[in-house]
């Protein structure tokens, strides 16, 4: 074991779809966030990537980068560890997006300058960024290597307009070619200046999304060496001690009603092994004493884990107070109607919903599948539109 974890900085990719975000991953901490069979054939994330870096600057030459040793010969002096998030931007894995920025502290906005300002996921996604609440934002102009320098221009004249009014409005622009490591170091210092690590409660109850969730024992393994399901997620409050009892909701499902679960936090991982606590920030793996039949193939994915009794409420109806966006992409705003389908994100955790009462002060969504949720927390909604499901708004549960 290891010293406890230090706070961590949770720092999402997002953007339109082969706009460059996983290789500007892959520029900024050597790994290839797409691990998953079926995203190195088509190409695209679908499933929520992750990779940790460590940031360094050169006493020297002053220059940053996420390797110890400088291009001027110099050893680098650590600034902070990051984890980067790495998001979908296909339309039809928005709700993968949502999930994925639950976990973020800060983001780095993706936008290709090869292609006109702004493509639909951008908008779309920047809205997320809005409504979850995530304010420190850097825009990465990526792969300027394709076009001309007035190209270029033109392209960044077309981002500080889209970005006028929102958000990022002030965030910085900083043009990169991901694909040759071009212009990474001046991203990264602009990530140290802009992208600061929030405060972190340790003394807070202890919350910890999942957003991944394996059995890593391999087929034909023997009984004796069999290993208890392994989780992965990122805490939000708290702190997690190897060893300790914790709690899972919803749980799982048993005769249909969600029970939760209770389990021991064997084992905590991080990319450079094993540690014996984490705190809020950062990306983990917690082995744990449950069947792996129940953590196999993200199964997980969309509870919530904390100290027995402690956590929230599991929910099978939300009272939501409903904000309706001004601009939805393929369609217009327009108010719920009764008996509407929705799919509602909320953290890691994606459901069905049915509008069954609407009032002017409130609406009640009946769910398909239960959501551990707090009072004043934030759910996404979103309708079909054509053949997508396209975020419509957000609520507050109440």
């Amino acid at each position: 074991m290891t010293k406890p974890m230090q706070s961590v900085m949770n720092i999402g990719t997002v953007g339109h779809v082969d706009h460059g975000k996983t290789s500007l991953v892959k520029a900024l901490t050597g790994e290839w966030a797409e691990k998953h069979s079926e995203e190195l054939k088509r190409g695209i994330t679908i499933r929520l990537g992750y990779s940790d870096a460590t940031i360094y600057k050169c006493p020297k030459c002053g220059q940053y980068a996420t390797v110890e040793k400088c291009q001027c010969g110099e050893k680098g002096a650590i600034q902070r560890r990051v984890s980067f998030v790495d998001c979908p931007g296909h339309e039809n894995l928005m709700a993968v997006m949502l999930s994925s920025a639950s976990l973020m502290d800060a983001a780095l906005l993706v936008i290709a300058a090869n292609e006109d300002c702004p493509r639909p996921q951008t908008e779309e996604h920047l809205t997320a960024l809005n409504i979850i609440g995530i304010k420190n934002i850097v825009v990465v102009q990526n792969k300027v290597d394709l076009v001309t320098r007035e190209k270029a221009l033109e392209n960044y004249k077309q981002i500080k307009a889209f970005l006028k009014g929102t958000v990022a409005e002030n965030a910085p622009i900083i043009p990169v070619a991901a694909h040759y490591n071009l212009n990474i170091s001046a991203l990264i210092e602009a990530i140290e200046t802009n992208l600061p690590t929030p405060e972190r409660d340790v003394e807070k109850d202890l919350k910890m999304v999942i957003a991944r969730s394996f059995d890593i024992n391999k087929p034909s393994s023997k009984v004796k060496s069999l290993r208890g399901g392994v989780i992965g997620g990122s805490i939000l409050n708290g702190q997690l001690k190897a060893g300790e009892q914790v709690e899972i909701r919803p749980g799982i499902e048993k005769n249909g009603k969600y029970e939760p679960l209770i389990t021991e936090a064997v084992t905590i991982s991080v990319k450079d092994g094993l540690i014996d606590e984490a705190v809020a920030g950062g990306l983990i793996g917690v082995g744990t004493k449950l069947d792996p039949m129940l953590t196999k193939g993200d199964s997980m994915v969309g509870n919530i884990v904390g100290r027995p009794g402690k956590l929230p409420q599991t929910r099978t109806r939300l009272e939501l107070d409903i904000k309706i966006l001004d601009c939805i992409i393929g369609g217009r705003p327009e108010p719920l109607k009764p008996a509407e389908t929705l799919v509602i994100n909320a953290g890691t955790a994606t459901s069905i919903g049915t509008v069954v009462e609407l009032k002017k002060q409130r609406t009640v969504i009946e769910l398909k599948k239960p959501i551990c949720i707090d009072v004043k927390d934030n759910v996404a909604l979103s309708r079909k539109i054509g053949t997508r499901w396209t975020m419509i708004g957000y609520g507050v549960v109440r």
